[in-house]
């Protein structure tokens, strides 16, 4: 007999806690995205123009059309900035969160073995370094057997190795295992 009246609830992993503080709201980090974008698109309109944006008698100039785009994201940067600036008065001043400090914990969680992994690569080769990250987060972070993570993360490096290196001659970074080997 099948029992369709049970419930299975389900909660959302991504979900922040109810109780975690927020380090960032929508509008600042709006607000900051559109000043950065709009402050290299200044600083590429400014090279392009001292590269030369005009027009000659052969047709534009290096700079023309990137100089012409660059203008086009500072406008749109000012644009956007107006725009959440008028949003956000018109709402009464209720900013809404970005992040919380537990979604942010997350966001390091994957974001700082990633730079040790770019950082690793430059001494210890993309395979070995590869198979450091991989083992790494199977272990820490989707909390698998120490075993299967190490033996997921070698049969992973080794076929990176095998398809790269050996069928398609691809030059990849390599570090001192690799060297061992002759590659």
């Amino acid at each position: 007999m099948a029992n369709n009246e049970i419930e299975i609830e389900v909660s959302d992993p991504t979900a922040p806690a109810e109780n975690s503080p927020s380090l960032a709201r929508t509008l600042t980090v709006d607000i900051w995205a559109m000043v950065v974008l709009g402050a290299f698109a200044l600083v590429m309109a400014w090279d392009n123009y001292r590269t030369g944006m005009g027009w000659t008698e052969d047709g534009p100039e290096p700079g023309y059309f990137p100089f012409y785009l660059s203008v086009i994201l500072v406008l749109a940067s000012v644009y956007g900035i107006v725009k959440s600036l008028y949003e956000r008065r018109s709402a009464g001043g209720d900013a809404e969160v970005f992040v919380t400090r537990d979604q942010f914990k997350r966001v390091l969680l994957v974001f700082v073995p990633t730079v040790a992994f770019c950082v690793a690569m430059q001494w210890l080769g993309l395979y070995v370094a590869s198979f450091l990250l991989t083992a790494g987060f199977m272990i820490f972070v989707g909390k698998l057997s120490v075993w299967k993570s190490l033996l997921t993360a070698a049969i992973f490096s080794v076929a990176m190795f095998y398809i790269f290196e050996v069928k398609f001659d691809v030059i990849m970074p390599k570090g001192p295992l690799e060297a061992l080997f002759g590659y």
